[in-house]
C-alpha cells in the first residue's frame, strides 16, 4: 500500500485526493487543523453564494471512498511536524491555501478598525479565529480597498437588508451585528481604472439588484466605450455593468462607490481609524499607477483591505516570501513534499482552477512514488498522535457536526455554522 498525506482540506487538498483515489493501493489522510473540511468553501466563499458553496459535495463524493480518510482537528507543526510525516508518508501534499492577508504597507494600517479581509470575510463566515473579532460598524463610513471580488463580497455583505440573507448559512453575530449597523457610505478603492479591475460580471451584477443600495461610478473615471471592444467578454461585460452603474437613478438610503485612480497612502485617526488619505494616479503605457501628487481624504470609520492573500510559512519548507508561496519546481518542493493550489500558485485563479491543479500534482505524486516504500503511514500516524494524546475528528464527525449545524438553523438558512472549536467538539461529545 501507498501511503499520502494531504494537507489542507480545501477545494486544492480534495481535488488532488480525487485523483489519487482513483489509482490501485493508495491511501490518502487529508490533514486539517480544524474540525471541519473544506476550507475556502467553508469559510471564505460569501454565505449568500450558496450555489458555489454546493461543490462540497463532490468533495464529500470523494471524502466517503475507502481510501480517503479525513483527519480533523490536528495541527502541522504543533501535533505533528512535516518532518514526521515525510517520514510516515510516500509523499506529502501541502494545500493549505493563502489564509493571511498580504498586509496593507502605509502610515496608520494599525490602527484599530483596519481589517484585513480574511479576517473580515471568516467573521462573517464563521471562523474560530475570527468569531470575536467584533468589526467596527458604528460610522457611517466604510472604505474597501482592492477592485477584486473580495471587494464586491464586501461591499455586498456590508449593504445589505437582513431579509436578504434568507437561504445563506451567515452566522448569527455577524447577522445581529450587520442589522444594527450605522454604514450607509462604501467606496471601493482602487489604484488603477475600469479596464483593470479582476471583478467578474456576476458579482458586479449583484450590486444593482441591492434592495437599499445603489451603487455608483463617475462617468469620468471609464474610458470611451468603443476601447471596450478590445476587452475579453468576460472583461466587456463587466465593464458594461460599471458603465450602467453611472446613470443609477434609485435614490437608496446606501450607496456604493467605485472610486478608481485611487491610491490609499495613509489612514489617520485619533486611536482608531477616521479617515483614508487617498492619492489620484495615472497609468503609464504598461498599465502600473503612478502618484500624481493630488491628494484628498474620505472619512471611514472601518477600513477592509482586500489587497491580496499570502500562503504562511512552515519551518524547514522552502518559501518564496515575495510571491507570498511555497518555493517548488512545478509543485516539487522537496523530495517527498509537494505543493499544489494558492500554495503553489500563490492566491490567483478561482475554486474550478484548482482542479486542474490538483489532477496534475495527484499524477505527479503517482509516478513518482512508483509501488511505494513501505511507510507506516496512516497505521503510523495514528501511533503517533495516540502518543500525544491527540484524537483526531474524522468524516463521520464531521456528518455528525453538520448536522448539528443544520438542527440549530434559523430563518430558512441551510445551517447555523459553530463559530468555535469548541462548539464544534462538543457536537460530537467531546
Amino acid at each position: 500500500m501507498r501511503h499520502v498525506a494531504i494537507v489542507g482540506s480545501g477545494p486544492a487538498g480534495y481535488y488532488t485526493a480525487e485523483t489519487l483515489q482513483k489509482a490501485e493501493d493508495i491511501a490518502v489522510d487529508v490533514i486539517d487543523r480544524l474540525p471541519v473540511p473544506y476550507g475556502l468553501i467553508r469559510t471564505g466563499v460569501a454565505p449568500d453564494h450558496q450555489s458555489i458553496k454546493a461543490v462540497s459535495r463532490r468533495y464529500e463524493g470523494t471524502a466517503l471512498t475507502d481510501n480517503v480518510r479525513f483527519v480533523g482537528h490536528v495541527s502541522v507543526g504543533t501535533d505533528v511536524t512535516i518532518d514526521e510525516l515525510v517520514g510516515l508518508y510516500d509523499a506529502v501534499v501541502l494545500a493549505t491555501g493563502a489564509p493571511n492577508d498580504r498586509p496593507l504597507d502605509i502610515p496608520g494600517a494599525d490602527l484599530a478598525g483596519v481589517i484585513g479581509s480574511a479576517a473580515f470575510v471568516g467573521w462573517y463566515n464563521g471562523h474560530p479565529d475570527f468569531a470575536d473579532l467584533d468589526p467596527p460598524l458604528d460610522a457611517p463610513g466604510v472604505a474597501v480597498i482592492g477592485n477584486g471580488n473580495v471587494a464586491l463580497d464586501v461591499a455586498r455583505i456590508l449593504a445589505k437588508t437582513p431579509g436578504e440573507f434568507a437561504g445563506s448559512d451567515i452566522v448569527a453575530h455577524a447577522r445581529t451585528a450587520l442589522e444594527a449597523s450605522a454604514v450607509r457610505h462604501i467606496q471601493i478603492l482602487g489604484r488603477r481604472g475600469p479596464h483593470q479591475i479582476a471583478m467578474t460580471p456576476k458579482e458586479l451584477g449583484e450590486l444593482g439588484h441591492l434592495e437599499r443600495a445603489s451603487p455608483r461610478v463617475d462617468p469620468a473615471d471609464l474610458p470611451p466605450e468603443g476601447d471596450d471592444a478590445m476587452l475579453e467578454p468576460g472583461m466587456r461585460k463587466s465593464v458594461t455593468h460599471l458603465r450602467s452603474f453611472t446613470a443609477n437613478p434609485v435614490a437608496k438610503p446606501v450607496t456604493i462607490d467605485f472610486d478608481f485612480f485611487a491610491m490609499p497612502v495613509a489612514i489617520e485617526g485619533d486611536g482608531r481609524v477616521q479617515r483614508v488619505i487617498v492619492e489620484r494616479t495615472t497609468l503609464d503605457a504598461d498599465l502600473r499607477s503612478h502618484g500624481t501628487g493630488e491628494t484628498y481624504a474620505v472619512d471611514a470609520g472601518l477600513v477592509v483591505s482586500c489587497i491580496g492573500y499570502q500562503t504562511p510559512p512552515i519551518p524547514g519548507v522552502p518559501y518564496e516570501h515575495g510571491r507570498g508561496r511555497f518555493a517548488s519546481d512545478e509543485g516539487r518542493i522537496l523530495p517527498g513534499l509537494y505543493a499544489v493550489g494558492w500554495a503553489r500558485r500563490g492566491p490567483s485563479g478561482t475554486i474550478g482552477t484548482n482542479k486542474p491543479d490538483g489532477a496534475r500534482i495527484g499524477e505527479m505524486v503517482i509516478d513518482d512514488i512508483g509501488r511505494g516504500a513501505g511507510k507506516a503511514g496512516r497505521a503510523g500516524l495514528d501511533a503517533l498522535l495516540a502518543s500525544r494524546n491527540v484524537t483526531p475528528v474524522t468524516f463521520r464527525d464531521w456528518r455528525r457536526i453538520e448536522a448539528a449545524e443544520v438542527k440549530a438553523a434559523l430563518d430558512g438558512n441551510p445551517r447555523e455554522k459553530f463559530t468555535s472549536i469548541e462548539a464544534m467538539l462538543g457536537a460530537i461529545g467531546r
